[in-house]
């Protein structure tokens, strides 16, 4: 069967690519034993130091009762310690332990495998979620011969 992919609209070609992605970066993760969730909520940590999980879970935009239970799995994983926030003894800091730092940088480099950086796709994504116009390619401003 012949592949009709390139007659398909944006939209929905887009939409089967991100699929697509996600299919196979999210089987990489549980081969390894994280789920895309938890390395979410790794990410956030890693990048703010210790932190609450309220902020861990608003960064992430999801329920703090959502994040506890992938915060839960984390640090039984031991990828992430919770101690007493030295300030308010009724909050707990999250921090990434080293072990939380090497799978977070396995993960990284899944996520390069299964889809290299590219700055323009980058950039047009970015402006599809931002809810602006992409810059133009080089295509785009080339006067029509």
């Amino acid at each position: 069967m012949e592949d009709q992919s390139a007659q398909w609209p944006i939209g929905r070609l887009l939409a089967a690519a991100s699929r697509a992605v996600e299919r196979e970066w999210d089987e990489r993760l549980r081969a390894i034993g994280l789920q895309h969730a938890a390395l979410i909520a790794l990410d956030i940590a890693l990048r703010t130091g210790p932190t609450s999980a309220d902020v861990i879970a608003r960064t992430a935009r999801v329920q703090p009762q959502t994040m506890s239970r992938t915060l839960e799995r984390l640090e039984r994983d031991g990828m992430i310690e919770r101690s007493p926030h030295p300030e308010d003894g009724r909050r707990r800091l999250v921090t990434a332990t080293d072990h939380g730092r090497r799978m977070w940088e396995t993960a990284r480099h899944i996520e390069r495998e299964v889809l290299p950086d590219d700055p323009e796709l980058r950039a047009r994504l970015g402006a599809i979620l931002a809810g602006t116009r992409p810059p133009a390619t080089d295509e785009e401003l080339a006067p029509d011969m």
